[in-house]
């Protein structure tokens, strides 16, 4: 027997640091982790960071 899928809606936004150039990366906060796509290529998926690692990504690249 299959287990029944669960379906999340995500919310995705373009994130601060894309450029208008198409180098575009689309986030989204969810409750333990940070998601990112490639808003070019969403049909291949997403990555996903623990919350405390994306803020520390964040945090680094903050001149």
């Amino acid at each position: 027997m299959t287990e029944p899928r669960i379906h999340v809606f995500i919310t995705w936004h373009k994130s601060s640091y894309s450029t208008n150039g198409g180098d575009c990366v689309e986030v989204a906060e969810l409750r333990a982790e940070t998601a990112v796509r490639d808003t070019q290529h969403r049909d291949l998926g997403h990555l996903a960071y623990p919350n405390s690692e994306w803020t520390a990504l964040l945090l680094a690249l903050k001149p």
